[in-house]
């Protein structure tokens, strides 16, 4: 299973997503990446391999103040391990960037969609075909609930997902369908993961995230809406 952690807070995002990372390790994984908004513009780093390549990488990048941020760790299931398969995948004119763990059953059938509507497509992966469905829709709404809720609507399958909007800097989105997602919750911000030991040195108070809800995390607040866009509420454990 792929790793997933996500930070929108008032500390700097990268460090926190690579030793989130790290505590993902022992699922095993081939490649790795994060995304992260730096001076209004959404930049995505992957490296293949273990995170020593990836944090390599970041080295060279500017992210002191990126406040927010996803990363993943993955293990190929379409695609083989390499840069181009890695997460992030990246939606639009760098407009908005994507984290999945789970399968998509029906990801050709929307890249085949897709294509004939003008996108292309740069990696083997089933992510890719979501967070461009993601795209498609975002570009009707200019509005990420509408556009997730949408795509929901359209792909079968087992998802968690985090995401990153350029136009929407203080939040993080997350939705579910059959794959493990917490949210957390401290002083410092709001967190996402996969699974608990990611998150466990910063909060031990979670929301657990049912099937087809979603969520936009900002660092001092977390939205909780089902598929309809409707307001839900959860008591945190």
């Amino acid at each position: 299973m792929c790793g997933i952690i996500g930070y929108a807070g008032h500390r700097p995002a990268v460090p926190v997503i690579i030793e989130g990372l790290r505590r993902l390790e022992y699922r095993g994984y081939d490649s790795a990446g994060v995304g992260f908004i730096q001076g209004r513009e959404l930049k995505v780093i992957k490296a293949e391999g273990k995170l020593a390549a990836l944090e390599e990488k970041l080295a060279h990048y500017p992210n002191t103040v990126a406040m927010n941020g996803i990363g993943h760790t993955r293990w190929a299931t379409h695609g083989v391990p390499a840069e181009r398969n890695a997460h992030p995948h990246i939606g639009g004119n760098n407009e908005l960037a994507i984290i999945h763990n789970g399968i998509i059953e029906n990801y050709q059938e929307i890249r085949e969609k897709l294509t004939k509507s003008g996108y292309r497509f740069y990696s083997q992966t089933d992510t890719e075909a979501a967070v461009k469905l993601i795209d498609s829709y975002y570009k009707q709404s200019g509005e990420p609930l509408t556009a997730i809720s949408q795509a929901m609507l359209r792909i079968r399958g087992s998802y968690a997902f985090a995401m990153m909007f350029r136009d929407f800097p203080d939040s993080l989105f997350v939705a579910r369908k059959d794959s493990p997602l917490i949210i957390g919750q401290n002083g410092d911000g709001c967190y996402i993961a996969s699974d608990v030991p990611a998150i466990l040195d910063s909060t031990r108070t979670v929301y657990y995230i049912d099937n087809l809800e979603i969520a936009r995390l900002k660092p001092d607040s977390i939205a909780l809406f089902n598929i309809d866009k409707e307001p839900i509420e959860k008591t945190p454990s």
